[in-house]
């Protein structure tokens, strides 16, 4: 029998439970068993960080830049100490390998938080501009106050840390709002950060998004919020802030194209649109996911081999051994979301190429609870099905095949999102074309996912990012004597 431990919320430097006593399961993706319990946190519990978090705000605000970045030092040092558990707790509350969450993921927040206190003096540097004798204009950048961060399941402790680490870096005090499907990663790293921050500086809140992130986004106490989600999450939260006019950083979904080019290197492309962009990573669940792959027609069907051969040696089970390759899906309710497309699919008449299982016979029995859906592939030269226009967010691709390049551009363009495109050629002129080209926000070019620079999306993919000068504001002053 799993052993369930309680987590608390972090607000004001102290560990609370919700101020009514509620809580949450939280339920291992990879068995379905519970684990641990977090706070199902409401408005009391929402007020109550806000109040903290403005308190401390002066005080953090006004602190040298130097000394911010101290404190930003120290958290990244917490980071290293503590890798190993916290990449545990994640793979285990979300189902994201071991082998991502310790070995990209971890190193990874190491070094955005110590980048982020070398950011501290660039959030406050402004600029002078002479007017003439006896008048000159200066400008300074300033946080914004209290910065909301709400944060997606699929990569908990990244998000937390994009949001948290540049928020503060620019002087704001932060409030994170974990995804309640994935929360205990979150949870625990308040409860380290509590003794490296200053009180109130970083809290953490779990719960339901209507009960505790709405009277937050509501807040005139919230200066900004920063949310990594969905599509409809955004839309509730837009009219949510309008009551007080308060700035929105929103990444949101993907429906991203990877197109390969007839003179790509195949030994390349293959697992670039297969392991590297959907299928293994985070079991597709990642809202920059390549899944609409293009594929030029003469070399179609040697690429749709090759993806065969990968996903047929991909690996399901225990997400905590080094010799899996895939993990399940977060949670029931996206299980049946995941596993109703494979009927969509089918029902428009896209081909399945591959995969189409789901269920407890993919994996032993020690997992069979688990919500686990193989590698699938559906084929279609028509990209208005709904399969390869609505985000599915699951191990779930589809391939069409293109002749020009001007029909790869208005293919890879047909979508409502814009969040990342992939280009495999060997061209220089035609990546640098494709790169102008494709409305998205980032193109990788022969990679995909290797470097993470702050991702801005186009169209419904969302608008802002998570950089220090995002969370600062410009003030101008004319100075006149």
């Amino acid at each position: 029998m799993t052993e369930v431990r309680d987590y608390s919320n972090l607000i004001g430097g102290e560990l609370r439970p919700a101020a009514d006593g509620r809580t949450l399961d939280s339920v291992n993706p990879a068995t379905g068993e519970v684990w641990a319990t977090i706070p199902r946190s409401g408005a009391a519990d929402a007020a109550a960080a806000v109040e903290a978090a403005r308190a401390a705000f002066p005080k953090w605000s006004g602190m040298p830049a130097a000394g911010r970045a101290h404190y930003l030092r120290k958290v990244a040092e917490v980071f290293a100490k503590n890798a190993k558990e916290l990449a545990e707790l994640e793979t285990i509350d979300n189902g994201r390998l071991i082998t991502e969450t310790a070995k990209r993921d971890l190193p990874g927040m190491t070094y955005l938080w110590t980048n982020a206190a070398a950011e501290c003096a660039a959030a406050v540097e402004g600029r002078s501009v002479d007017f003439g004798p006896g008048s000159q204009g200066l400008t300074r950048r300033e946080p914004y106050g209290v910065v909301l961060g709400i944060i997606p399941w699929n990569s908990p402790i990244s998000t937390l840390s994009a949001k948290a680490a540049f928020a503060l870096a620019a002087g704001n005090t932060v409030i994170i709002k974990p995804a309640e499907q994935a929360t205990v990663s979150s949870l625990r790293v308040g409860e380290l950060l509590r003794e490296v921050l200053p009180p109130g500086v970083l809290n953490i809140v779990s719960g339901l998004g209507e009960e505790v992130a709405d009277p937050m986004v509501r807040s005139r106490g919230v200066n900004k919020v920063s949310l990594t989600g969905s599509v409809g999450t955004a839309q509730i939260i837009t009219r949510a802030s309008a009551e007080s006019l308060k700035p929105l950083a929103l990444e949101l979904g993907g429906k991203s194209p990877n197109i390969v080019f007839a003179d790509a290197d195949l030994d390349r492309a293959a697992p670039g649109v297969t392991t590297q962009a959907i299928f293994t990573a985070n079991a597709g669940q990642i809202c920059y996911g390549g899944s609409r792959i293009l594929i030029q027609r003469p070399v179609y069907d040697e690429m749709i081999y090759r993806m065969k051969e990968i996903a047929a040696g991909v690996r399901l089970g225990d997400t905590l051994s080094p010799d899996t390759t895939m993990g399940p899906i977060v949670s029931a309710e996206q299980y049946e979301r995941v596993t109703s497309y494979l009927e969509i699919g089918a029902k428009e008449g896209a081909e399945l190429v591959f995969g189409g299982r789901f269920g407890a016979e993919l994996v032993d029995e020690a997992h069979a609870g688990g919500y686990w859906v193989e590698p699938t592939l559906f084929a279609t030269s028509d990209n208005s099905l709904r399969v390869c226009q609505e985000e599915i967010f699951g191990p779930v691709a589809v391939v069409l095949p293109f002749d020009t390049e001007e029909e790869a551009v208005a293919l890879a363009n047909d979508s409502v999102y814009g969040l990342a495109a992939g280009v495999w050629t060997r061209d220089l002129g035609t990546a640098q074309r494709m790169f102008r080209r494709l409305d998205t926000g980032t193109v990788w070019v022969n990679t995909y996912r290797k470097v993470m620079f702050p991702l801005e999306g186009t169209k419904d993919s969302g608008y802002g990012n998570d950089s220090v000068l995002a969370y600062t504001r410009e003030k101008a002053g004319l100075f006149e004597f």
